[in-house]
This record gives C-alpha cells, sequence and structure tokens, in this order.
C-alpha cells in the first residue's frame, strides 16, 4: 500500500494547529530550501506499521528511509539530504500517523542520509554508530561523496540559466506557432528544473552537518511496546560505520545503502571487508530489505550477487593497481560485464573511478612504507 500526503490531508489539517509539543518542529517554521508544492514523499506500508519512505520527486531528499510506527511514537531511519526534507518527513510522518517523532536512525554518515539531523532537538535520539558521529562531526559528510553529486550544483544552475536566455531568444524570434511552442514548452520544463535545483541548493546552504546524539558500537535494542527494534553493526563496509536496523517479528531489515537491489556507491567503501559484513547480514531472519535507495525487495539472493560483484570488482582493480597502472585507467578497462545478468546497468566494459580509487588507496596505505630487510 503507497500512502502519499496527500491521501492524508485530512489528518494534516487537523494537526497542524496542535502539533503534540515535543514534535520535532521548531517555531521558526519549514528551514530554507522547502520551497515546494503536493508532497515530497510517498509511503508504502511493507508490513504492518512499517513504511518505506522515498520523495516524489517535489523537493530533494536524497536517500529513501524507513518508518517504524510503534505504540506511543515513530522510529525514522535516516533524516535525508537536508534540513528541508527532515522537517518534510516529519510533518507528513506526523500527519499519517498522529504520533510523534522520537527516535532517528542514520544508517551512516552520507549526506543523503544524515543532513537532516540539524531540525531534531536534545530530547529526540538520534541514533548512530561511533564512526557516524565523528565523520559528521568533523565535517567528513562533506568530503568526496558530497563534492561528487552536490559540488556542482553552482555549474549546474549557471547551465540552466544559459539554456533558459537561449530559449526565451527562441520562443521571442520564432517565425511559426509550432516553433514557438516548442521552444516555449522547453523553456517551461527548464524554468521548472532550475527552480527545483535553485531550492535544493539553498536547503544545502541551510545545513550544518550535525552527529547523532546517541551512538552505539555493536549493538542496541530499543523496546517500544511491543515492537523490537535491533540496531546493529557488523563491521565495515559502504563506510567505517554502517548500522543494519533488524525487526526480527516482523523479519524486516532495513539497510541503508550497505545493501541495495543495484549497485552501490563505493568512493567511501571498503569492499574486502564489505564482503564479510554482508555475510553476517545474510544470517540475520528476514524477509522484506528495505534499502536506501531503490525499492524493498525479498530474499537473499541480491547479497550473493553483490559479495561477488565487491569479490570480482576488488580482485581486478588490485591486478591493475599491481601493473603500475592509474586508477583512471583501471576504472575504464576494468570490464564487469559478466555481471550484467544480476545488474542490467552494466552493458559496457568500464566502472566508476571513485569505486577504484578508493581500492586504490587502501591497497596503498596497506603496503608497507619501508622495504622489508632480508
Amino acid at each position: 500500500m503507497r500512502i502519499s500526503r496527500a491521501s492524508a490531508l485530512v489528518p494534516l489539517f487537523i494537526l497542524a494547529g496542535c502539533q503534540p509539543s515535543d514534535a520535532p518542529q521548531t517555531d521558526a517554521g519549514p528551514p530554507p530550501g522547502s520551497d515546494f508544492e503536493s508532497t515530497a514523499f510517498e509511503f508504502e506500508e511493507v508490513v504492518p506499521g512499517v513504511y518505506h519512505a522515498r520523495g516524489t520527486g517535489a523537493l530533494s531528499v536524497g536517500s529513501h528511509g524507513a518508518v517504524i510506527v510503534n505504540e506511543d511514537d515513530v522510529l525514522l531511519v535516516e533524516s535525508h539530504i537536508s534540513p528541508a526534507a527532515a522537517y518534510a518527513v516529519v510533518e507528513e510522518i506526523e500527519a499519517l500517523t498522529g504520533k510523534p517523532v522520537r527516535y532517528v536512525v542514520n544508517t551512516h554518515y552520507h549526506f543523503d542520509h544524515a543532513h537532516g539531523n540539524q531540525i531534531y532537538p536534545d530530547d529526540v535520539h538520534v541514533i548512530g554508530h561511533e564512526v557516524t558521529r565523528e565523520m559528521l562531526e568533523s565535517g567528513a559528510s562533506l568530503g568526496r561523496s558530497y563534492e561528487l553529486f552536490v559540488g556542482r550544483l553552482p555549474d549546474q544552475i549557471a547551465v540552466m540559466e544559459s539554456r533558459i536566455e537561449g530559449l526565451q531568444r527562441a520562443v521571442d524570434e520564432a517565425e511559426d506557432e509550432a516553433a514557438r511552442a516548442e521552444a516555449a514548452d522547453l523553456l517551461a520544463a527548464f524554468e521548472s528544473r532550475l527552480a527545483y535545483t535553485r531550492n535544493y541548493a539553498a536547503g544545502q546552504d541551510a545545513l550544518v552537518p550535525k552527529g547523532p546524539n546517541t551512538t552505539l558500537s555493536q549493538r542496541m535494542t530499543l523496546f517500544r511496546g511491543d515492537r523490537e527494534i535491533r540496531i546493529l553493526f557488523f563491521g565495515r563496509g559502504h563506510t567505517g560505520g554502517d548500522v543494519v536496523v533488524h525487526l526480527p517479528q516482523e523479519r524486516v531489515i532495513v539497510t541503508g545503502d550497505l545493501l541495495l537491489p543495484g549497485l552501490p556507491y563505493m568512493g567511501d567503501g571498503y569492499l574486502a571487508e564489505w564482503v564479510e559484513t554482508l555475510e553476517h547480514v545474510k544470517a540475520l531472519d528476514f524477509d522484506w530489505v528495505l534499502p536506501g535507495h531503490g525499492d524493498p525487495f525479498q530474499g537473499k539472493e541480491r547479497i550473493t550477487y553483490q559479495q561477488d560483484y565487491m569479490r570480482d570488482l576488488q580482485a581486478r582493480a588490485a591486478g591493475f593497481h599491481a601493473q603500475g597502472m592509474s586508477y583512471e585507467e583501471a576504472a575504464a578497462q576494468i570490464d564487469m560485464t559478466d555481471h550484467a545478468e544480476h545488474y542490467p546497468q552494466i552493458r559496457f566494459p568500464g566502472v566508476p573511478a571513485v569505486a577504484v580509487q578508493r581500492v586504490f588507496e587502501l591497497l596503498d596505505d596497506s603496503l608497507p612504507s619501508t622495504p622489508p630487510t632480508m
């Protein structure tokens, strides 16, 4: 069952004037970057009381998340890409459930999963691994992955502005109605995209990375009414501090980017250790996986697919590293098309350079600083 805020308009209006006193919203209202229409999220109820939350496209929200509705409160997995996205998901969840958000879990430190933390007051438990707190508090969430995906926003805005100027000239100078209409349609599309991107950029300008206020090193268990919620760390993988949320009675796991239906970003990962970490995930009892990107899925086959891919990528990258090749050259030559059966997006040789760069960095770090003596 999929539910958007549009289907919950009546409870939204009722709650608007009587938000729970312990709700995370502040008197300041929505944060910068909250200029959007309709709804920011849709919610798919995977099992009773457990929803997969994903963006509708009206607002840039980054990762997908999970909503666990307890007897008296709600636990959210992920705070998303900005304060605006975090504010929107809280508003929409509280409209849907009528219960306050009291717990938030960061599965890891990446910006698209944890840059909404700052909207939560101290009495909301924002939970994450010790490494996740360290990375957010040190500013590391503004590093490689952030620059790769967000750092280009000013350039993207400039390109769109230039394109809009050209399309406006095309509209003004069109010699017939058909050409004018075609150019006008393109102009409207670019103007809409520019407004969306400017709003996204405004939300990024307003953020201050903030780490979890409650941390774990290995595991934590919450008991909320009849619901048991386990938060588990099995080892390094997508980052140095990925946690999995496990609902043993409901047979559901929430995996962040540790396990996805497709291939995850590997630029901050530990491929050799990631494979073993997934082996521990495979040992859990579950039927449903709620991933950080992509749709919920069932079964454990995709764990094996991802492990096989990562073993092969690690080995092939290491082979090129041993030859003294640059990571850019290696990335262009590594052929993973033998995994295309499980990852249809693989159509040609070549892999993301950032994944090979990361493998090379870890291999370089493992080399002795001085030659061994005989």
